[in-house]
């Protein structure tokens, strides 16, 4: 029987990359992959990991490994801005001076979770009401967010990176694709001679990412993802190297996965809108979630906040394609079949 890919290890990804799960405690998630590219007399790491003791340890045993010290880290790329995926890549430059890649597009939720008192969810906690959802405000804790992370770890990065720059290497180049969706400035980066996609959290290989969960929100931020999911598909394949999950051959295979899953979930909402569901929260209580099928209620109160707010960007894209309409009675956002007026 294979090892889950959680396991902590040192794992072969191609010639001169590697995978390191860094564990991720008290986190569904299990685990973050840290991709280590060998580049010259040092590594450069994709996706550094949260900040940490417990990460600090796998990761200085995983390079030792491979025959290098921690010292050896000359780079950090973090593919968003996420704790699980940036907050190590700023505790590392602060101990050896290394400089942090980040999308540009992150730069409004940096400042955003400096400035939060309750870990930059304050515009998912204000959301809630107006879904239907306002008891869920005092179930969900806000320290779930902080996973007790010092608020020093949200420097800003030393390079901001735009949509098709080129992170040059001296073992390979990477392209940086900006995709949004799961965050406003996610990128990947996309090593076309290795034939390979650093995707981060854009494209898992089994579970779908969370979407817009972020200190700045976006209008649409399903239909980003969705356009994001299309572009990649427009990339060349290539071997899909995620935060999450393990390694697998078709970047392509898994965005096809993706977009047909978001088809059923929006015929799915529409079906329950069609059906009654009139706010956010009853829409959401009819849908299942999680692998697993799991009722609404069956979730924690931050998961299920998040589903929540899912159900809500399935239904702000069925309205802006105008097949529902979106009024508000009492502060509520209620939904109801859009009816055409006929043709006089």
């Amino acid at each position: 029987m294979a090892e889950p890919w959680y396991q902590p290890g040192v794992y072969p990804v191609a010639d001169g990359i590697h995978r390191i799960p860094l564990t991720l405690p008290d986190d569904g998630l299990r685990a973050v992959n840290t991709f280590v590219i060998e580049d010259g007399p040092g590594v450069v790491l994709v996706d550094p990991g949260q900040y940490g003791s417990l990460a600090r340890q796998e990761l200085t045993e995983g390079l030792a490994t491979l025959g290098y010290r921690l010292g050896d880290v000359r780079r950090c790329l973090a593919t968003h801005v996420h704790r699980d995926h940036y907050t190590n890549a700023v505790a590392l430059r602060r101990e050896l001076g290394c400089p942090v890649s980040l999308g540009a597009g992150e730069r409004g939720s940096l400042a955003a979770v400096r400035a939060s008192r309750v870990y930059g969810i304050d515009p998912q906690l204000r959301a809630l009401p107006a879904c239907g959802a306002a008891s869920l405000v005092d179930e969900v804790d806000p320290e779930r967010a902080g996973h007790g992370l010092p608020t020093g770890v949200w420097q800003d990065p030393d390079e901001w990176l735009a949509d098709g720059a080129t992170v040059e290497l001296t073992s390979r180049t990477l392209r940086v694709v900006r995709a949004p969706g799961h965050t406003t400035g996610h990128v990947m980066f996309h090593d076309t001679e290795a034939g390979l996609v650093f995707t981060g959290d854009h494209v898992l290989p089994r579970i779908t990412p969370s979407i817009g969960f972020e200190p700045v929100t976006t209008p649409l931020p399903l239909a980003a993802f969705l356009a994001s999911l299309r572009k990649t598909h427009a990339l060349p394949d290539g071997t899909l190297a995620a935060a999450h999950g393990p390694v697998s051959d078709s970047t392509h295979e898994r965005v096809t996965e993706l977009l047909t899953h978001h088809a059923d979930r929006l015929e799915r909402t529409l079906d329950l809108v069609r059906a009654g569901a009139e706010t956010v929260h009853d829409v959401a209580r009819g849908l299942r979630w999680t692998r697993r099928e799991r009722e609404l209620e069956e979730l924690d109160p931050f998961n299920r906040m998040l589903a929540v707010l899912e159900t809500k960007a399935h239904l702000d894209v069925l309205t802006d394609r105008d097949v529902v309409r979106r009024g508000t009675s009492a502060g509520v956002l209620r939904y109801a079949p859009h009816t055409p007026t006929a043709a006089r």
